[in-house]
């Protein structure tokens, strides 16, 4: 029976030769290896199949009777590894914190450690001298820790 390491070991060094970098592996108790990649610029078909033939060939029988399947992380699931973060500086997403109130606003930075990034989002706010409150734009810094998840919000603007 083959383990999640030797499956990580194999897939990481198909990435050491391409531009890809690893976001999951995973068994499941009904017999799949389910294996998770992204890129920069989106993933492939052609290389998840370049991915799974390398595996079949390096594991061979270690697969046993395991169904592997290879694939990019999902559009609009929860970022699983700080690569993903930075990949999407620039763009919208959505963070849950743990106290369960979400944010929505644009992916800053994210700290050279991974350990927290930061979003750009809208606040209203009583300024003096105002009789409403107006919208500015606010840095908030969370940490990776800190949340229940943050995803890429897909927009059709």
């Amino acid at each position: 029976m083959i383990n999640k390491d030797v499956v990580k070991t194999a897939v990481e060094e198909w990435l050491s030769e391409n531009d890809y970098f690893l976001v999951d592996v995973e068994m499941t108790p009904d017999g799949r290896i389910v294996i998770e990649i992204d890129h920069a610029d989106g993933v492939w078909i052609e290389d998840c199949a370049e991915l799974s033939r390398f595996l079949q060939e390096k594991l061979g029988e270690e697969l046993g009777d395991y169904e592997l399947e290879v694939g990019s992380a999902g559009i609009g699931q929860p970022f699983k590894v700080v690569q993903q973060y930075r990949n999407h500086i620039g763009k919208e997403v959505e963070v849950l914190p743990l106290d369960g109130k979400k944010q929505q606003g644009i992916l800053k930075e994210v700290a050279d450690d991974g350990q927290s990034f930061v979003v750009t989002v809208k606040e209203k706010q009583k300024q003096e001298g105002k009789k409403r409150p107006v919208i500015v734009d606010v840095d908030k810094t969370f940490t990776i820790e800190g949340v229940k998840y943050t995803k890429y919000l897909l927009s059709f603007k």
